[in-house]
């Protein structure tokens, strides 16, 4: 009798990369969303997978920006990660102006991306229109078009491709960044040719994330933009100014409790927030409520939200006080970062004629 081997498939090594802005302290959409996200990848990653956590500073300045102000929006979020597990042994966390690869790169990737797919892009249009309080993306004064936030794609294909990276996890508002990431990275393939590729296609990751509405307005979504403080809980607030909060969010005057994301935004909102928070299933959870009313659902959400951010938020505080921890952090993800880019970068040299090929 013969016996079949064992056939054991070898998955190939992901390199997973993904950046978020230092635009002050998160709030709980932020957490829920992308940052819950990065630490379900990081302890789901096989051990030869590679992760790459930035804070992407250079993109922050495609915006006015009060110097003070973004140096210590840069170390909070630093502060932040630590904070909600991201582990800088297992994954490499990095302010993305520490490292000048991505800007030498994206000045070469700029000089074979065409004018027309970047003119495509729709973020660049939207973020003016939230800078200038444009209703509409169609109102956009493009006189007040820097170029840097019109080429910041260019400069967000270099971050990912400057580390090979093979997954990217982003939101939807960025999909069209990466598939122009992909298109740049192509063109580069087939115009410089070697006996390989240079870039791997990367391929874009939809994590699974609540969407969390505004507590004052549940038609959009939870934002640091808003005017209205009362709009957003944020990861440093307190037990009494959460319950404030969530006490005084918009909901409606329909009796009983109904998960109708269309008719019922504000209840909605609250329903998905308390599943969220408890891991629970939000159409469970609003059957569980359905005979009570919103005093109970609120005073329920305000303490799983207490729940939920309390510890973080403990964490947060004590390591943004120890400089010389985050310092440390930054300096030793920094110089992981170029270990890794370094070796792109000649590559890159070399195909495009810029440096003599290494002599073995």
């Amino acid at each position: 009798m013969i016996i079949p081997r064992r056939v054991c498939q070898i998955r190939p090594q992901r390199v997973i990369l993904s950046g978020i802005q230092p635009t002050g302290i998160p709030h709980l959409g932020n957490y829920l969303g992308a940052l819950s996200n990065w630490v379900k990848l990081q302890k789901s990653a096989e051990p030869e997978d590679k992760l790459l956590f930035s804070i992407v500073g250079w993109h922050a300045l495609t915006l006015p920006q009060n110097p003070a102000a973004l140096l210590a929006a840069r170390n909070d979020m630093l502060a932040v990660l630590l904070a909600i597990g991201i582990d800088p042994d297992r994954s490499i966390l990095f302010h993305q102006d520490h490292n000048p690869h991505h800007t030498e790169l994206s000045w070469i990737l700029s000089c074979i991306t065409p004018m027309g797919k970047l003119r495509r892009m729709t973020t660049w249009k939207s973020r003016l229109a939230a800078a200038r309080n444009s209703g509409s993306e169609d109102k956009v004064d493009e006189s007040m078009l820097n170029a840097g936030l019109f080429m910041y794609p260019v400069l967000q294909a270099a971050d990912v491709l400057v580390y090979k990276a093979t997954h990217v996890p982003v939101g939807d508002d960025q999909q069209q960044h990466i598939e122009l990431t992909r298109d740049i990275a192509d063109i580069l393939n087939r115009t410089f040719k070697g006996t390989s590729p240079l870039f791997p296609l990367p391929t874009y990751v939809n994590t699974p994330s609540k969407r969390i509405l505004s507590l004052k307005d549940p038609t959009s979504k939870m934002s640091k933009s808003s005017p209205d403080v009362q709009s957003r809980i944020l990861l440093t607030d307190i037990a009494s100014q959460i319950q404030s909060k969530i006490r005084a969010s918009v909901t409606d005057s329909i009796q009983g409790i109904t998960y109708d994301p269309q008719g019922r935004p504000g209840t909605s909102n609250l329903l998905t927030i308390l599943a969220a928070c408890t891991d629970s299933d939000v159409t469970q959870i609003a059957k569980a409520y359905e005979s009570q009313g919103h005093g109970t659902l609120k005073r329920d959400v305000a303490e799983a939200v207490e729940e939920f951010l309390k510890g973080p938020r403990a964490q947060f505080d004590r390591i943004r006080q120890e400089t010389t921890y985050l310092d440390e952090v930054a300096r030793r993800g920094a110089a992981r970062a170029i270990e890794h880019s370094e070796v792109t970068m000649m590559e890159v040299k070399t195909r495009l004629g810029l440096a003599s090929p290494a002599v073995h």
